[in-house]
């Protein structure tokens, strides 16, 4: 059993680690909210350029002719995976879900017999994913000395994308990132950047079909819009994360402060008890040794 200096040592080191992680979740709630709102403002004009692109390209619904960013290769061979994860970690499992989401798909991808190769964003993710795919990854990108994300960052990254696939270093690209929805809740997504990939459009019942006359042609402005379409679902993928990434710290920290509290009383109380048996045994001995004088 530890012994009563033992005790008091390990609840001052406890009571340490609750200050530390206190302040690392009111930290995390003072940047979530200004990261949510970046993240939030941002989806608006991802959301529309994919709307746009996806009325241009349903003019190009099988045919062979498309640009080749929207009709692909024509194989389906070579899977380029963007992994974009956090610089950091104390997060709880916000980069091990992104990195899971993505070696699931490495993993089906190899067993169908295809050659995977990955693009990691972010420090942690590489840490995570080289583990088991540390000679499929082909290059690492990191931003972890840039104090305030931009879209020059995304930039970076979308314009390595276009270079490899220039270079006929892959097929099909697919992006990975966690969507943030909620403090408690940040959902990984993956999402396919090359050849692009739309939903279907709701169907509106009883409502007119529009029909667009595009100055200069829809050829004309896909060429365009699709690289550049690349770098603005990157830095909206960057802007999720880093929402997602506060708001799990921030919940992550207040469990571990919670657990540290709960740990100060449990060592507490066993600090007492052995304080008070030691106090009885000395009060014992007194006692046992007056009465034999």
């Amino acid at each position: 059993m530890p012994s009563l200096k033992d005790l008091k040592n390990r609840i001052a080191s406890v009571k340490s680690t609750q200050k530390i992680t206190k302040a690392m979740q009111m930290v995390a709630a003072a940047k979530l909210r200004r990261a949510q709102e970046v993240a939030v403002a941002a989806r608006p004009y991802a959301e529309r350029m994919t709307q746009v692109l996806a009325s241009l390209g349903a003019a190009y619904a099988g045919r062979t002719d498309a640009p080749r960013l929207l009709g692909g290769t024509g194989r389906d061979q070579v899977h380029l995976l963007v992994v974009a994860t956090g610089e950091r970690g104390l997060a709880g499992g916000f980069n091990s879900s992104i990195a899971r989401l993505a070696r699931d798909e490495a993993n089906r991808l190899i067993k169908e017999g295809k050659t995977v190769k990955i693009l990691t964003v972010g420090r942690k993710g590489f840490d995570i994913l080289k583990r088991n795919f540390a000679d499929r990854i082909v290059e690492q990108v990191s931003f972890r000395e840039v104090r305030q994300l931009g879209y020059v960052n995304a930039q970076q990254v979308g314009q390595k994308i276009l270079d490899m696939y220039a270079a006929g270093e892959f097929d099909v690209a697919t992006l990975f990132f966690a969507e943030f929805k909620s403090v408690i809740s940040q959902v990984p997504t993956a999402l396919q950047l090359i050849p692009a990939k739309f939903d279907a459009p709701a169907d509106k019942s009883g409502a007119a079909e529009i029909s667009y006359d595009y100055e200069p042609d829809e050829e004309a402005i896909l060429n365009d819009l699709l690289p550049r379409n690349i770098s603005v679902q990157v830095f909206r993928a960057l802007l999720e994360n880093n929402a997602s990434f506060f708001g799990a710290q921030m919940s992550a920290m207040d469990n571990a402060t919670r657990n540290a509290g709960d740990m100060i009383k449990k060592l507490t109380l066993v600090y007492n008890r052995q304080r008070q048996a030691q106090i009885t045994k000395e009060l014992i001995e007194i006692i046992s040794g007056a009465e034999a004088l």
